[in-house]
């Protein structure tokens, strides 16, 4: 019996495939097409026919649990005696509990108009509810923030602290090579430049007078850094040579070997003998100050590191590179902690607030302004559309951005309202071309500016002492904030 009933199941699957077989490509497609029609022919996006009694109740429910803190609240007058709303519609009266029983509502988008329903006349009034203490009252009465009750405003730039103008307070001749780089000592009695007359020059910061000049790169002087904790200073060229330089007899006392290519800044540790290098080899690297000693290098940049910048707090090294991406790196590992990649261009140029844990970096995009340790983003400061070179931040908040055309701009760190520009003329004999800034620093009291510039000479800014917030106004209004997120 088991093998006739085999033989008749594969006699039976026989003829099936047997008749599947006997049909033509086209009738088959044919079927599978009437298949397919007449399961999606049904229309199973179509809401569900709506059941009156289920949504009064519904409705109901929602008025009880929301709105129930403003129900008793008469209509909000405009004028003397017209409520609002009463343009739009002929029934001026407004529910009252305990004599209309409110049953539905409806919030028609954009304009806040809530419609209310009555059980006995059947009729809607509407009324503009916008002051706040309504929707306060509204939170306090236990409801939750309905987002389709609160007004959705665009987000505006908030008003910018008044800063005082800075004017150019004079001008420091000297160097026979543009100015590359600066340092103000810890006393604030004087302060270094580099340039590319491959010197290194010691100016008196009250007078400008020149105290000293110490020779031995033999090529430009890109970086210069005064030590807090001894009485050293370093400093870094084209030559591929770090040095660091004895104050008392005004030697060379250490070199710092290992970069294959022109080292372009430096950096010192606030609270440790270290010392970080970046360099042209795409390298950064960490020196024991004592020994000599190679502790790390920091790779990871496909190009030029331009800048570097060393804080107490993680991430204790920040590095800005030519391949668009700003590092933030775990001194301890000798590892990258992240990387941030939203600018488009080089990054020059970084800036650390002396009071916030934050970080604005320049690149010929735009200024972008970070959180740490994670290197979140905070906002974009556009306008200064050129290739920024150099930045510094003081205390009170003002961020300043030097650029190759010569240009500088003081911004509100805050909000990054672009309140000053200037563009001081340059040096009688130099090119008008000759006008870029390479380097800016504030002194240790914040009162003065330094920039160092491609016109050979040493400007140094201060505050304008006469000026008001009535003599110069900030020139704000609340514009629509757009903040880009890349």
């Amino acid at each position: 019996m088991t093998d006739i009933a085999v033989v008749e199941s594969n006699v039976s699957v026989y003829f099936i495939f047997q008749d599947v077989q006997k049909h033509s490509v086209h009738t088959l497609v044919f079927r599978s097409l009437k298949r397919t029609h007449d399961m999606f022919v049904a229309d199973h996006a179509k809401p569900v026919s709506l059941d009156e009694t289920s949504h009064k109740v519904k409705m109901a429910a929602k008025l009880r649990a929301d709105y129930s803190a403003v129900l008793h609240m008469p209509v909000l007058k405009e004028g003397k005696d017209r409520p609002l709303g009463s343009n739009m519609t002929g029934n001026q009266n407004y529910a009252q509990p305990g004599k209309n029983a409110i049953t539905s509502t409806s919030i028609i988008d954009k304009s806040l108009l809530i419609s209310w329903a009555t059980n006995e006349s059947k009729t809607s009034q509407v009324f503009l509810i916008y002051n706040p203490l309504v929707f306060q009252s509204l939170l306090e009465g236990g409801a939750t923030k309905n987002s389709s009750l609160v007004a959705r405003k665009n987000p505006t730039m908030p008003k910018p602290q008044w800063h005082a103008p800075w004017k150019l307070f004079r001008v420091i001749s000297g160097h026979l090579g543009w100015v590359r780089s600066i340092a103000v000592e810890p006393g604030n009695q004087w302060f270094v430049t580099g340039a590319g007359d491959r010197t290194i020059k010691i100016w008196d910061l009250a007078s400008g007078k020149l105290k000293l000049s110490l020779t031995g790169h033999i090529s430009t002087v890109r970086g210069v850094a005064v030590s807090t904790r001894s009485p050293y200073l370093f400093s870094c060229g084209e030559d591929k040579q770090v040095k660091c330089w004895d104050l008392e007899y005004n030697k060379v006392i250490r070199h710092y070997h290992g970069h294959l290519s022109a080292v372009y800044d430096l950096d010192l540790h606030p609270t440790i003998d270290v010392l970080v290098t970046c360099s042209r080899d795409a390298t950064a690297r960490v020196w024991d100050i004592r020994s000599k000693a190679n502790v790390h290098t920091l790779s990871g940049h496909t190009n030029t590191v331009a800048t570097v910048r060393c804080q107490a707090a993680e991430p204790q090294i920040i590095t800005g590179s030519h391949d668009s991406t700003i590092r933030l790196w775990d001194l301890i590992a000798g590892k990258t902690r992240a990387t941030l990649t939203n600018h488009k261009k080089s990054v020059r140029a970084l800036a650390l607030h002396p009071r916030q844990y934050t970080l604005a970096s320049g690149s010929a995009d735009n200024i972008k302004q970070w959180t740490f340790p994670d290197g979140n983003f905070i906002q974009n400061l556009s306008g200064h559309n050129a290739i920024i070179n150099a930045m510094a931040v003081n205390s009170d908040g003002v961020l300043v951005s030097g650029a190759d055309n010569g240009t500088i701009h003081l911004w509100d760190w805050r909000t990054g309202y672009n309140f000053q520009r200037i563009h001081a003329a340059v040096q009688p004999g130099s090119l008008d071309s000759e006008s870029g800034i390479f380097a800016c620093m504030f002194d240790h009291s914040e009162s003065r500016l330094i920039t160092a510039e491609a016109d050979k000479t040493i400007k140094v800014y201060k505050e304008d002492d006469t000026a008001t917030e009535e003599s110069h106004p900030i020139n704000w209004k609340p514009e629509i904030l757009k903040r880009k997120r890349f």
